[in-house]
């Protein structure tokens, strides 16, 4: 995927610089930007801005903070490249929020490995849920492929709502994102607990979770992950559906449906030594065990111990 980085300059001087460095470099495309061109450059979200302060027409504290006060751009990182290096200047433009200052004269290698580094961070970040926060698939794929290698017992839970969908249509996506939080909170609040170390809690997108412990005996998790749930799940509810017990939705015919309200719903896969032999087995029986949980009303937990 090639990477898009604004060299915001008014004289070309840096342009030339970056495409030199980067020369070996595709996966990177630098374009240059001029001060009177930034309203226009910054309707684009480039992966990375670095601003050429001595060869730019306008005070780059206020360009810093044009740029952070772009919706589509508050969070993509930024650079500044000045000879004005004073701790009062420095400490200045990082209180915008910008990522880096470098000190001209610039040290062309530490500047090229500042730019990989920082899109290899940039990458990285990518993986996990803007939502929860939580690391995706491509880190829980790994956590599960690390204990498979490690030869040591440990279970894995397979979480989700129940009627979901139906809370969405009713109260909205927002209210649905809170909702998710409040789960993801719910699973990380008992799995990092005092009483487990070695833990892992991952997103896999939408109302889909994963927690990895040690050891095989988790019933209790279970049941503690669940009695917070339904404890205070109610507060994402309107008092008339809390007293009703279920929410109404108008299917596609505009007939309607009862729902219960929303549930959590836990599978958990006991992988002991040597009965899985890679991460796909585990997934497999994790879909049937969790497949168990659901089936049963309200908030439940199935374990599946089989050799």
């Amino acid at each position: 995927m090639v990477q898009e980085i604004y060299i915001i300059d008014d004289d070309d001087s840096s342009i030339v610089i970056f495409r030199e460095l980067f020369k070996n470099d595709p996966e990177y495309k630098f374009i240059s930007v001029k001060t009177a061109q930034i309203d226009i450059a910054l309707k684009n979200i480039p992966a990375l801005i670095v601003i050429n302060e001595d060869a730019i027409d306008r005070d780059v504290i206020d360009l810093c903070r044009k740029i952070r006060k772009d919706e589509d751009n508050y969070i993509t990182p930024v650079i500044v490249v000045s000879s004005k290096g004073s701790r009062e200047h420095r400490v200045r433009i990082l209180r915008e929020s910008v990522e880096y200052f470098i000190k001209k004269p610039v040290d062309e290698e530490y500047l090229y490995y500042t730019v990989k580094n920082l899109n290899r961070l940039l990458a990285s970040n990518r993986v996990v849920s803007p939502l929860t926060g939580l690391p995706g698939n491509v880190q829980i794929h790994a956590e599960l492929k690390k204990r498979l290698e490690r030869k040591e017992p440990f279970s894995v839970l397979y979480l989700d709502l129940d009627n979901f969908k139906a809370y969405n249509d009713v109260y909205g996506f927002l209210k649905g994102d809170q909702i998710i939080e409040f789960t993801a909170d719910t699973i990380i609040s008992s799995v990092h607990s005092d009483e487990i170390e070695n833990t892992f809690v991952g997103h896999i997108g939408g109302d889909d979770f994963v927690a990895i412990v040690p050891g095989t005996n988790c019933e209790k998790l279970c049941q503690n992950i669940i009695s917070h749930f339904d404890n205070n799940v109610g507060k994402y509810f309107t008092d008339e559906d809390l007293e009703k017990g279920y929410i109404e939705v108008a299917n596609r015919k505009g007939i309607i449906e009862q729902f219960p309200l929303t549930s959590l719903s836990v599978g958990v896969v006991v992988a002991d030594v040597g009965r899985f032999h890679n991460i796909l087995e585990i997934g497999e029986v994790g879909a049937q065990v969790k497949h168990a949980a659901k089936s049963v009303m309200g908030s439940s937990y199935a374990i599946d111990k089989r050799r």
